[in-house]
């Protein structure tokens, strides 16, 4: 319908001004010119972004509404069907926004995660089905809350009751701040703040990628400093956490050692 020309390798083309296609400089020139609209094979209009990803084939967004902006809705990228129970929202109370993503070594899952909980979420449907798929909770990891008082005693012996909400990422409590995969162990890897002292303790928990079946703590030398960006890198035996000071990068490098019991 567009074709302007037929082209063939090795052979003179009025698009090269006689010259033969295939050939350097030239290449193969574009022969195709689009004279009317294109249809639209897909819309959406989204909060912050879109991923498109599983099996079958989804799309994550979150709705524009002001009353929806907090929630992820999982639709099928067929129909653009929304799933049962495909409206995901951790009701998180703090300064980071819940992150959610489709799960990068396994195709029929879902990653929500929170300061205080990840959800890995499973995918059930079939590429031909006439029903919507099914959203359905795989398993949860969750930090160790300690309990805090909304009544506190000042030094001279009032009491004082807050007048806020405990934020769930406050830096005093345990929270969840990397995760990372490694898919030839299938294991996954997430980065632990314990909020003990003042310098930010932390550690990583190994699980298991399939079942979040927990194998081992480490714990980390170096301290968490949250005003800073952080990554982690993990890949068969070794863990790399990349930190940043002030202007200056310093780069941790761990090394997994087998444990026989």
């Amino acid at each position: 319908r567009y074709l302007t020309e037929e082209l063939t390798l090795g052979k003179q083309s009025s698009l090269l001004g006689g010259k033969k296609v295939g050939e350097f400089p030239c290449g193969i020139p574009v022969n195709i010119q689009v004279t009317d609209s294109i249809p639209v094979l897909f819309e959406v209009t989204s909060n912050n972004g879109v991923q498109v990803g599983g099996n079958p084939w989804h799309y994550i967004y979150s709705p524009a509404i002001k009353q929806q902006r907090e929630t992820h809705h999982i639709c099928s990228l067929k129909d653009s069907t929304l799933a049962t129970n495909g409206i995901q929202n951790l009701n998180c109370y703090s300064l980071e926004s819940d992150v959610i993503f489709f799960h990068p070594t396994n195709s029929s899952s879902v990653v929500h995660i929170g300061p205080t909980i990840i959800n890995f979420l499973k995918i059930v449907g079939e590429v031909d089905s006439p029903l919507p798929s099914k959203i359905v909770k795989d398993f949860s990891l969750t930090t160790s809350r300690k309990p805090s008082s909304r009544v506190t005693v000042t030094s001279s012996g009032r009491t004082v009751k807050k007048r806020f909400q405990q934020l769930d990422d406050d830096p005093s409590q345990e929270n969840f701040r990397i995760l990372e995969f490694e898919d030839e162990l299938d294991l996954l890897a997430v980065v632990v703040t314990n909020g003990e002292g003042d310098e930010g303790r932390n550690h990583i928990q190994l699980h298991d990628n399939l079942t979040g079946q927990f194998h081992r703590k480490i714990d980390l030398v170096e301290c968490w400093d949250e005003t800073y960006p952080h990554q982690m890198f993990f890949d068969r035996d070794t863990i790399i956490h990349i930190e940043q000071r002030n202007t200056n990068f310093c780069c941790h490098v761990y090394k997994l050692k087998t444990t026989r019991k």
